[in-house]
């Protein structure tokens, strides 16, 4: 082979790893010849899918030749409904991964500059080179967060920040008026965008319910997702709320089919199915009470978490405990690449599946 496809790529991608994805149980079977397999590495919803979800799919078996509607209207119209917005607010996308990049793409070139925060979900970083543009990394104060620094980096080459609130990986999240303070300091042309993955678990008083800042401020864009709480990460179904105008730029590259049949109308239905939503974040709330009490027993410090994962220190390289873990039957996340190489990540499962892991844990310790 003569051509070096490498130097054809952007100079941004040439440089990139692609991202890690979560071990599959499937995977860890063929490699160890193991069963019984609990997986804690992806922030899924343990309780499986709402059947009010699959019949909603099962519904749609026999249109399965035909495209789905481009536009979602009724999946818009239940979210516009749900959150208070205009339905001409809303952008629909393949998990909210897809319209984090897509925002990206509309907004940033190579000439601009994009701020995150250490130890923010890997995508900010990932979207920022894949364009070109200039990645601002802003220290983490306390694992979360630093908004005043973050305010302070701003320059006239700044075109975005994403905020995830709460944060993946390490469970963090901002508070009302700390947010609302930072808004207060951002120039009308920089956008912000507030991944808000996790926001059905949190149960702060003071966790700020951003999309009614939309009206005071137009620059601020607030992204969701179906895969967490309402469990459709394997359909894929993610949206953003933003003003009309942004809306519509968003909407004009946007591939006219990037949320198939089966997500439109697995997650319009899942909305309605109150009971399920209330029993993925009871279980969340034991779970999370499951793991923090074994941690404090075997003096593990850990990071307080509101969403439905738990990030916690084994106190030396988590690596050969990752793998030791794998070998047991239960797999977590290891968080190297987000500068925690002594930090796993633990998704909430439910109470067996968390014994297990803590079954393994207590081993190690002994």
């Amino acid at each position: 082979m003569s051509c070096d496809f490498i130097q054809l790529a952007n100079s941004g991608v040439q440089e990139l790893h692609p991202y890690q994805p979560g071990k599959p149980i499937s995977e860890l079977e063929r490699e160890l010849g193991i069963t019984n397999i609990v997986k804690l590495a992806s922030n899924e919803n343990p309780i499986g899918i709402s059947s009010m979800a699959q019949a909603a799919m099962e519904k749609e078996f026999s249109e399965l030749a035909r495209y789905p509607d481009a536009n979602g209207y009724y999946l818009k119209a239940k979210i516009a409904e749900r959150v208070g917005v205009d339905i001409n607010q809303i952008t629909l996308g393949n998990g909210s991964n897809d319209v984090l990049e897509l925002i990206a793409r509309v907004f940033v070139a190579p000439e601009h500059e994009v701020i995150f925060s250490q130890h923010a979900f890997v995508v900010y970083p990932i979207v920022t080179q894949a364009i070109g543009a200039k990645k601002v990394v802003i220290p983490a104060k306390d694992w979360g967060h630093d908004l005043e620094a973050t305010a302070a980096a701003i320059t006239p080459n700044t075109r975005m920040i994403f905020i995830a609130n709460p944060n993946n990986p390490t469970g963090t999240w901002v508070k009302s008026a700390e947010l609302k303070a930072f808004m207060d300091k951002v120039p009308e042309d920089v956008l912000v965008i507030l991944d808000e993955a996790y926001y059905e678990y949190v149960e702060d008083k003071d966790y700020p319910q951003t999309i009614p800042w939309i009206k005071e401020y137009p620059n601020l864009i607030v992204t969701r997702t179906f895969s967490k709480a309402y469990g459709l990460a394997g359909v894929r179904a993610g949206y953003a709320v933003a003003n009309e105008e942004i809306t519509g730029l968003i909407n004009r590259p946007r591939q006219p089919f990037n949320m198939n049949s089966l997500a439109l109308a697995a997650a319009e239905a899942v909305l309605d199915d109150h009971a399920y939503l209330q029993k993925a974040l009871d279980v969340n709330k034991a779970g999370m009470e499951q793991l923090e009490a074994v941690f404090k027993e075997l003096n593990y410090d850990y990071i307080p978490s509101v969403t439905n994962f738990i990030t916690v220190d084994m106190g030396k390289p988590a690596g050969p405990i990752y793998q030791h873990m794998l070998e047991q039957g239960v797999i977590v996340r290891p968080v190297a690449n987000y500068e925690m190489p002594n930090h796993l990540r633990v998704s909430i499962g439910l109470e067996e599946e968390n014994a297990k892991f803590i079954r393994v844990l207590r081993e190690m310790n002994k």
